[in-house]
């Protein structure tokens, strides 16, 4: 593949696909179920991202292929395993991309109602399509100033906050901790709110593992890719923690819902209707970021099984740019499809399904990094080869298994939780039926074999 995307570049393509539009009209949900007490939460996602990431930080300056975790999967785990988590992930984002196009669609229908949200988000599909078509860099540079957009709202909207806070706008004067904890305390739903709002934060945090998806792709990844991990970690934990802290500081949690943008609506009540306004044409930006780098991540996701001979192998081509222009048009084509199924039906129990299985199997692709990770270490210990690598995860084993049994018990959680049991009716057949089409397959091709080797 063309190497052309930078350092600036893979940091913001990850932050692309974390902060999407349901990043700022479904914080209210969070704050809803949690109260304050959600930051907790957050802090813990948090957590759990570095330890994921620094885990692909490790693999991916080893071994900087587009396929990541998925060949890491093949090569660590088990083949089996990797075209199982491979479709899984893949599917993941062809639900996922449609849900921000429609949101995008929402948005602009609410702007020019004259046109119908379907065909918006028809339009926004052709747009991230020829977007992701282009040489890399093009793909990176537009994904850099949509990212860029974001942080820049998120600052914005921490330093108006702030002076809120310290009641240097509006007439309320100096809020303190009365909002933070006015109605009912830190804590008004009980801790274990927090266990349930972080199983739904990490879904949040998906996405930041497309830096692996692009390490192939990347300039000088032994140097890029282990600075844009620590980067994109303390910028992400950045970019929830302290406005979302602001947030809850100046909106009663109670207050919060998934009606419109929570920012939107804290700002507005302090007679900032203007700035509460602007937030629209943030989310549009989030939704149109968001989807480029899912497709970009679903397209290299199914490259990668082309590739390794889980799909077909027509979809492993690459154009004379260098992109795998197949493997992009065949997930784009699937994402309309469910354009289509949503606008056949709305209120769509498949389409539901669809998104709720970003729940499990984004859950899967982050254990399976860090199970990666995991494996490939011990065997290198074992062969006395570890000195040879060049970036190494930082205490080892005790970041490792902390990514992967944290993410267990969110997954154990969700059997437990009615509203949270959904994902895993959805995800587990889309994990589970690659994994048995797979080992058929193979059965098949072993009895053939050997049939023609008597």
């Amino acid at each position: 593949m063309n190497r052309g995307l930078k350092n600036r570049h893979l940091q913001l393509i990850s932050l692309g696909g974390v902060i999407g539009s349901g990043y700022f009209l479904g914080t209210g949900y969070v704050l809803e179920k949690a109260g304050p007490a959600a930051i907790l939460a957050y802090l813990l996602g948090g957590v759990i991202v570095l330890c994921v990431m620094l885990c692909l930080a490790e693999l991916a300056v080893e071994k900087p292929v587009s396929g990541s975790f998925v060949t890491y999967a093949r090569e660590h785990i088990s083949p089996t395993w990797a075209c199982g988590v491979g479709w899984a992930y893949w599917t993941t984002w062809v639900a996922y991309v449609p849900s921000e196009m429609i949101a995008a669609g929402i948005i602009m229908n609410n702007f020019i109602p004259e046109v119908s949200q379907l065909w918006w988000a028809v339009f926004f599909g052709l747009l991230v399509t020829i977007l992701n078509l282009f040489h890399v860099d093009k793909f990176g540079e537009s994904e850099f100033w949509l990212s860029l957009i974001k942080i820049i709202a998120l600052a914005a909207f921490s330093i108006v906050a702030g002076l809120i806070c310290l009641g240097l706008i509006g007439d309320q004067g100096y809020i303190g901790t009365k909002v933070l904890l006015g109605s009912g305390g830190f804590a008004p739903n009980g801790y274990w709110s927090i266990v349930l709002t972080m199983v739904i934060i990490l879904v949040n945090f998906q996405g930041t593992e497309i830096i692996g998806l692009a390490a192939g792709e990347c300039e000088k990844p032994e140097k890029s890719i282990p600075i844009a991990v620590r980067n994109v970690t303390w910028r992400i934990i950045a970019l929830y923690i302290i406005p979302i802290s602001l947030l809850i500081s100046i909106l009663p949690w109670d207050k919060a819902g998934l009606d419109e943008s929570v920012f939107a609506a804290a700002v507005t009540q302090y007679g900032l209707s203007g700035f509460g306004a602007f937030f629209a044409f943030v989310i549009l930006t989030a939704a149109i970021s968001c989807s480029n780098s899912g497709l970009y991540g679903a397209a290299r996701a199914l490259h990668a099984l082309a590739r390794m001979d889980m799909a077909p192998s027509t979809l492993g081509h690459i154009n004379k740019n260098g992109m795998p222009s197949r493997s992009i048009l065949v997930s784009i084509c699937a994402c309309w499809a469910v354009i289509l199924l949503y606008s056949f039906d709305p209120d769509s129990a498949l389409y539901t399904y669809l998104l709720a299985v970003s729940g499990f199997t984004g859950a899967i692709a982050w254990i399976s990094i860090c199970w990666s990770e995991y494996r490939s270490r011990k065997r290198k210990i074992a062969e006395g080869t570890e000195g040879a690598l060049r970036y190494k995860t930082p205490f080892f084993p005790y970041v490792t298994l902390f990514g992967i049994w944290a993410q267990v018990f969110c997954l154990v959680v969700m059997v437990f939780e009615p509203e949270l049991r959904e994902a895993l009716y959805a995800g587990v057949p889309m994990l589970v039926f690659p994994m048995a089409w797979y080992r058929l397959r193979q059965h098949r091709r072993a009895t053939s074999a050997a049939r023609a080797l008597h």
